[in-house]
């Protein structure tokens, strides 16, 4: 007897993803681990020193976290009013934060104690950072000025009050303790230098201002605006070099990684855009659970933490290095080889007859084999297979319109089974794998319940097959809209190619043309050498 032939139940494959190399190193960063605060986070900061801890600004309070464990090792709760832009000096032993009072607070890292208050601004103070000296700190308020204080007496030593909205974002250059940018809610950007007490620079960005970082080599700043990303040269005064517009929404807060390499862009869209600062492309995504406020990354890029609107903190780690894994498997693999080595040596000569198994067949291909389509058709309309499998479902299909049962299989049938084939004819039948199969069962549907289908009005299965009606004409006008596209670019084709040749013949004429004058004027000074 000829052995039964199982269903081709065609596996689609799905679209290839190409890694790049940054792909695969961020993707080491793995599954983040939520830590709840207790407000909006703020900003976020990582220590320039080993064994970076990072500070992270929230409701009223600065709380330091250890980025192995994930657990607060210092807890600073010296303010009254909400705390702003908690950052590490760049020896890691000082913290600076401003608040809501106005006042910029210094602290001592180790002992949590305050070692400096300074008091000047008269509105919230949102961002404070060291300049690259370590001796001298800069803050900018909403009360739209930018000071610059010393450390060692307490005292201010500049006041730039050229803004005319709320001070947002700003940075200090990392190569001069003497340049200072700020950008505001006006949309400008200044750049101060502290020796003259004068703006060196001043630009529109757009967009109101929500962050500003310095590349490493000072010379080139980038700004954060609505939902773009621009790179100014700032020796060159001011030019814009690259325009980035990847997220959807208004990008909150920039930050660099890699030495400088990589630049991390975060947007209340939810996502983390990873570019290369050489091309200004993105190399890698990441995704959050909520809009994002604030992002820091270590300096060896093994740990990354956003910040979300919600109050949560997620802490990316960088999972364990595979090489240790890869020695692992190295080591099983040549233990193996050696095992099976030995044993070759000493096997028996005696012949090994392997164990008889039936090979396994579907519950729909049983059925088949009974010639109970039905029951056939029943194993597959089950939302464990139309859901996760549908190509089972419309492989079983296709056997029976060939073998000419569908009709038989329909025959007959509950409500509550024509309400289920039918949603999923509507669900699949624009996909174009499934689409001729569902066509040719959905018309066998109607032949076989013609009589009946004024029965159905009022009920769910009338309602079904309004809903198949509406999707089947839907289909058909997108149908007709890549059509019209598809008509249009004919179109356009075909009249480039009339110009093209237009201009070929143009061409054409024109050398045709010099040719005959040069051989005419050849032609007259022959004549009048021989005259």
């Amino acid at each position: 007897m000829a052995e039964f032939k199982k269903t081709n139940t065609k596996v689609y494959s799905r679209t290839a993803i190409n890694y790049s190399s940054d792909t695969v190193y961020w993707k080491k960063l793995g599954v983040p681990t939520l830590v709840k605060e207790f407000g909006a986070i703020d900003y976020i900061d990582f220590s320039p020193v080993e064994p970076y801890l990072f500070a992270v600004t929230a409701s009223v309070r600065v709380q330091i976290y250890n980025p192995v464990t994930k657990l607060v090792v210092k807890n600073i709760t010296k303010f009254q009013e909400g705390a702003h832009g908690g950052s590490f000096r760049n020896d890691g032993k000082l913290l600076v934060a401003g608040d809501d009072l106005g006042k910029v607070r210094l602290f001592d890292v180790s002992t949590k104690s305050i070692l400096r208050f300074f008091d000047g601004h008269r509105a919230p103070v949102h961002r404070t950072f060291f300049n690259s000296d370590g001796h001298h700190i800069s803050s900018f308020s909403d009360d739209k000025t930018v000071r610059f204080w010393d450390i060692a007496t307490e005292k201010h030593l500049n006041t730039f009050s050229d803004h005319s909205d709320y001070i947002r974002a700003g940075c200090t250059s990392p190569v001069s303790p003497d340049i200072v940018i700020s950008g505001g809610y006006d949309r400008k950007i200044n750049m101060y230098d502290i020796r003259t007490g004068e703006r060196v620079l001043s630009l529109d960005n757009g967009n109101p201002v929500e962050s500003l970082i310095f590349l490493p080599s000072g010379g080139i700043f980038i700004s954060a605006g609505g939902t773009s990303v621009n790179v100014y040269d700032a020796l060159a005064g001011g030019r814009k070099i690259a325009q980035l517009s990847q997220h959807h929404k208004t990008v909150t807060c920039l930050q660099l990684a890699s030495d400088g390499k990589r630049l991390l862009s975060a947007s209340l869209d939810r996502h983390v855009k990873i570019y290369d600062i050489a091309t200004y492309q993105v190399v890698h995504t990441i995704d959050n659970t909520n809009a994002v406020l604030s992002l820091g990354v270590s300096k060896n890029d093994d740990t990354l933490v956003t910040g979300m609107v919600d109050g949560l903190i997620a802490i990316h780690r960088r999972e364990q290095d595979n090489r240790d894994k890869e020695d692992s498997h190295v080591n099983k693999s040549r233990r193996l080889k050696s095992r099976l080595r030995y044993e070759n040596i000493f096997k028996s000569v005696d012949v090994e007859i392997a164990d008889f198994r039936h090979e396994k067949i579907e519950q729909f291909d049983r059925m088949l084999r009974m010639y109970e389509y039905s029951k056939a058709l029943d194993s597959v309309m089950i939302p464990s297979v139309m859901g996760k499998t549908p190509e089972k479902t419309v492989a079983i299909l296709k056997e029976l319109i060939r073998r000419k049962g569908l009709h038989r299989a329909l025959t007959d049938r509950t409500h509550l089974f024509l309400v289920r084939f039918i949603a999923f004819i509507t669900r699949y039948i624009g996909d174009f794998r499934f689409t001729p199969a569902l066509v040719d069962a959905a018309n066998i549907l109607l032949d076989v319940y013609e009589i009946e289908i004024d029965k159905f009005a009022g009920t769910d299965v009338g309602k079904m097959f309004a809903s198949l009606s509406r999707r089947l004409k839907k289909e058909e006008q997108i149908n007709n809209d890549f059509l019209e596209i598809q008509g249009l670019l004919e179109m356009i084709s075909a009249a480039a190619d009339e110009s093209l040749h237009s201009i070929n013949d143009t061409n054409m004429e024109n050398v045709l043309m010099k040719e005959i004058e040069a051989s005419s004027n050849a032609q007259k000074q022959t004549v009048i050498n021989v005259d």
